[in-house]
């Protein structure tokens, strides 16, 4: 039981650290163009000219 002691504020802690790195990709736009990165998979780009 008083392993409890330390893994319960570890839990907290790495829950908290897991929140601000999710809020800071809300943030920092990571959610922004869910489709174009589906598009760009899917282009080969030929539409390129070559140089």
């Amino acid at each position: 039981m008083n392993v409890l002691i330390y893994l319960i504020p570890i839990a907290l802690a790495m829950g908290g650290l897991g929140l601000v790195t999710f809020l800071w990709s809300l943030k920092s736009g990571q959610y922004d163009d869910l489709e174009g990165s589906s598009w760009r998979v899917l282009d080969d780009g030929d539409d390129r000219p070559d140089t």
